[in-house]
């Protein structure tokens, strides 16, 4: 099993977490440059990373980070990650999609211009996540966690890896981040250890890189 990543980026970053927190085997290849290539493109004609490549699945490839944790949850029956039970489930897979629908493309107009980030089609370069969108945002983060250490209970869910690596983006743009969420990211980090560190440390070395060329 291979995971294609480009390394300073919050999907690829949930991707990599996920797969070292669960402890499985498998090989990463940095892609950056090569997305848009022959070889690239016969296995991805979407171009998006992570892309994992595993010889069981119908073509031999996927992409999408959610979707990649879930497939490996079911898969491997991971329900430290992604509970069998359909309630418990159901709360994961909302927080999920509001993540990936609603608030994640309020922080990338508001990051991908100071990043140097390709907005997506139909984006405009300036950022329109005024206070009022990210205060939207914010609650209903807050929401989604309330009552309970993560999402997916006492324990991170692939719902929290998400939103962890979403909120690390904010600080390229010296967001303040409320104190609830300073809270929330360092249990998060403190639960998975190395495996939340680790790619965590390439994210933050990419938005410090960024910074200093603008000083």
């Amino acid at each position: 099993m291979k995971l294609n990543v480009l390394k300073p980026s919050v999907n690829n970053m949930s991707a990599r977490v996920f797969l070292r927190a669960a402890n499985l085997e498998f090989t990463e290849d940095d892609v950056w440059g090569k997305t848009r290539t022959p070889e690239f493109l016969a296995k991805n004609p979407a171009h998006l990373t992570p892309m994992l490549e595993a010889k069981e699945l119908p073509k031999g490839g996927m992409w999408e980070s959610c979707a990649i944790m879930q497939y490996l949850c079911n898969k491997h029956e991971m329900t430290k990650f992604y509970p069998k039970a359909a309630e418990q489930r159901a709360m994961i897979d909302s927080a999920m999609f509001y993540l990936v629908g609603t608030m994640y493309p309020l922080v990338a107009r508001a990051t991908y211009p100071a990043l140097g980030f390709p907005q997506y089609p139909g984006e405009v370069g300036a950022s329109d996540a005024d206070a009022a969108a990210k205060e939207a945002a914010q609650k209903a983060a807050i929401a989604a966690i309330d009552g309970k250490d993560f999402i997916g209970g006492a324990t991170p869910s692939i719902a929290d890896i998400r939103l962890a690596a979403t909120l690390e983006f904010l600080s390229v743009v010296d967001y303040s981040l409320p104190p609830w969420a300073r809270t929330y990211m360092a249990a998060i980090e403190k639960s998975l250890g190395k495996a939340y560190s680790e790619p965590a440390a390439d994210v933050r070395g990419y938005i410090a890189h960024v910074k200093s060329q603008k000083k």
